[in-house]
């Protein structure tokens, strides 16, 4: 992954050219096959919509973006957040009232409320205008395109925002759906369910975004999520962000049809915490409606696959005993249940880090899952892995050296015929006789 300052948040363009040229070369010199750089909807649709404008030309480079809409660091379109400022319930809302402008509520994805136009129509006009302006390089330079399906690009709702201190790890989380537009959705749910009383929001005992499972009545471990209402609700809600899911695929699928040589993909959160309670609350306040009772990662899978979307997932560095231990994370434990889940709806798995790594353990457990189908034998090898993320620090001397060792073992995975040993050998060899990365350091931290 590129920087995100990659592209300046006023008036577009590259930040420090001369040392992207250098760094790209390092990581080429490496063996590093391709990279991912954020196209932000805030930066190409800034002014008024419609007003796309052009993006950097690619190098040589395969290069797969990945065409979410962030709020950090630039926001959503001006125009968007006029619209949201109008009709506050645009934006995701939580059971104390507080607004998050990070993503549209997909309440509202069919409703013509930004101008005339439905969010899944923005999405599609700009996935549109994506591939004529790079119809070029597509299939060539550009061969994966990872759809922003919600905040940080993730297939998700915003439910443990950072920002102003709302959440911290390991917090539970909030439901995110008190807008008007998900509420009448819900009411309509409930409606139909026979059970009117259960469409007025989400389950008043939640707690709130810092709370444990046990310290509230719906997650503890006999709590409502496991009783009627808890079903009804998680279902609904769930539900929700996989038809969110399907539309947006759906639009991207007939846009990118005609280019069989660019893949898809689609991006789901890590989300470890608390993952050996019963419960897994973190998990339902994002949409994944993930118990130890139930599979919530296979209708993600079978969605993706109906597409032939590639299943993006983080996490793949961690170690269980690496968390804290009272917060029962289970982060390998997760990504097998992910692998497991992709292989049975026969889709491809990617990867990425969640955390900046640059330690020889990181990098032996993202080797193992890679080749092992989330590290346990859960699944099919996995298909691509994203390293998160290049800067100065991945270019100081000892980080540099282990890096290149990496990826030279990760290409050897691949098709294994020679000791890793041997490889590990060889990338001490080649990081000795090369200048690159002090050079690369040090161009990177100039402005």
């Amino acid at each position: 992954m590129l920087p995100l300052d990659t592209v300046r948040a006023s008036g577009g363009g590259l930040n420090r050219k001369k040392a992207m040229n250098v760094s790209l070369q390092a990581l080429k010199s490496a063996g590093v096959e391709g990279v991912m750089v954020d196209v932000w909807w805030g930066l190409v649709e800034k002014e008024r919509p419609g007003s796309t404008t052009g993006a950097a030309t690619p190098s040589s480079w395969r290069w797969p973006p990945g065409m979410a809409s962030k709020s950090r660091p630039i926001p959503l379109p001006g125009w968007v957040v006029e619209e949201i400022d109008r009709d506050q319930d645009l934006a995701y809302t939580d059971q104390w009232g507080r607004r998050n402008y990070e993503y549209v509520s997909l309440g509202c994805d069919t409703l013509p409320v930004l101008k005339g136009r439905s969010p899944v129509q923005c999405y599609a006009d700009f996935m549109r205008a994506f591939r004529d302006h790079f119809a070029a390089y597509l299939g060539s330079t550009i061969v994966e395109i990872q759809v922003g399906m919600g905040p940080a690009g993730e297939l998700r709702y915003p439910s443990y925002p950072e920002m102003n201190g709302t959440w911290r790890f390991p917090g539970i989380g909030a439901f995110q759906c008190y807008d008007k537009y998900m509420i009448g959705s819900l009411k309509a749910a409930a409606e139909a369910a026979g059970k009117p009383e259960w469409g007025h929001g989400g389950p008043s005992d939640a707690g709130n975004y810092n709370n444990w499972p046990e310290d509230t009545s719906f997650f503890r471990r006999d709590g409502g999520w496991s009783g009627p209402y808890g079903e009804f609700f998680l279902s609904w809600y769930s539900q929700l962000l996989l038809d969110h899911g399907e539309r947006i695929l759906d639009r991207a699928s007939a846009i990118f049809r005609e280019l069989p040589a660019v893949k898809i993909s689609v991006k789901v959160a890590g989300i470890h915490w608390h993952y050996g309670t019963r419960s897994h609350a973190p998990e339902l306040t994002a949409g994944y409606y993930n118990t130890r009772e139930r599979d919530g990662y296979l209708p993600i899978a079978r969605m993706l696959a109906r597409y032939g979307a590639i299943f993006n997932f983080t996490c793949v560095e961690m170690k269980d005993y690496e968390q804290p231990g009272d917060a029962q994370c289970g982060p390998e434990k997760l990504v097998r249940q992910v692998a497991q889940a992709a292989s049975k709806a026969g889709v491809a798995l990617a990867g990425e880090n969640a955390l900046p790594r640059y330690d020889e353990g990181a990098h032996e457990q993202i080797l193992q899952t890679a080749a092992k189908g989330g590290g346990g034998g859960g699944g099919e090898m996995m298909c691509a892995f994203t390293y998160l993320r290049m800067n100065p620090d991945l270019f100081q001397s000892d980080n540099w050296r282990r890096f290149v060792s990496f990826v030279r073992k990760m290409a050897e995975g691949r098709e294994p015929h020679r000791c890793l040993e041997q490889v590990e050998r060889e990338a001490e060899i080649f990081v000795t006789t090369t200048g690159l990365p002090m050079e690369t350091a040090v161009a990177l931290t100039r402005q």
